[in-house]
């Protein structure tokens, strides 16, 4: 048997169970701002929607969370019916993992894992030289987490650490991940898919902050909900494949999933 084939083969195994047999859409969503934003009304009619069509809707969690801070989402989120994801790409797309243990996926996280040795121990006495950076206090897997004042902060001496082999990305114009190079939510999500052997036409993904764009540049199917921050908007005219919903949050998800003919899975339940 060829690795590869086998390495594949392993990973299903991995999930086999949590995963329904063939979905009729993958659903790919950020958490804050997006599955976690809108009235709740009607974020409790789409999480029931969801816990509803656990066989024909693979959902996937994909955040800037670490996998701690979803466990505590879980829990929270209980009173308004959200239950657990398939799966979750977690830490901007540097870890994954099953929906409903939480536990790693070492096939998928592995490769990440070595790209990431011997970074965070460089880089981050730099970090802590520029002004307007500072360390924020979620743990984080094979990246760094920062807070950042966008008034102190100087943004070419981000490009100096990133020519250590890393990307820097800024959303919300707070936060601040350094990702091994080449690692964000679309990288990880495009191998998670080919691992899993997922039709790419039964994709949908959504999100409202930059660190979806890299989602949204895969060219896969895309929502942009319509609470989106105003510099993620601004790359709509360079990505053919989204849709920018006029609602917010899970409204605007839903909205999204009609755009793109999935309607039919929402009858009765809108």
């Amino acid at each position: 048997m060829r690795p590869e084939r086998s390495r594949r083969q392993q990973l299903l195994a991995q999930v086999a169970a949590e995963l329904p047999a063939s979905p009729d859409l993958v659903l790919v969503t950020d958490l804050d701002g997006t599955l976690l934003a809108g009235e709740d009304p009607w974020r409790r009619r789409f999480y029931g929607w969801l816990r509803l069509h656990r066989q024909r809707v693979l959902h996937l969690f994909c955040t800037g969370r670490d996998l701690a801070s979803v466990a505590r989402l879980l829990e929270e989120e209980q009173e308004l019916g959200l239950g657990s994801p398939h799966l979750v790409i977690s830490d901007v797309g540097c870890t994954v993992a099953c929906g409903e243990t939480l536990l790693p996926l070492p096939l998928v996280v592995d490769p990440i894992e070595a790209r990431w040795q011997g970074l965070p121990e460089r880089l981050m006495p730099l970090l802590a030289r520029i002004p307007g950076v500072s360390p924020q206090p979620e743990s984080a897997q094979r990246r760094l987490a920062y807070r950042i004042d966008p008034e102190a902060l100087d943004h070419a001496q981000l490009l100096a650490i990133e020519a250590h082999g890393v990307d820097c990305l800024v959303s919300g114009n707070r936060y601040l991940d350094v990702l091994p190079a080449g690692v964000n939510k679309g990288s990880t999500l495009l191998a998670l898919l080919s691992w899993l052997d997922l039709d790419h036409g039964t994709v949908v993904t959504a999100g409202d902050s930059l660190n979806d764009l890299a989602m949204f540049e895969t060219g896969l199917k895309g929502v942009m909900v319509g609470n989106a921050e105003p510099a993620l908007i601004e790359a709509l005219p360079s990505l053919p494949t989204i849709y920018l919903s006029c609602a917010h949050g899970c409204e605007g998800i839903v909205e999204g999933l009609s755009h793109f003919g999935f309607g039919y899975l929402l009858e009765g339940a809108f």
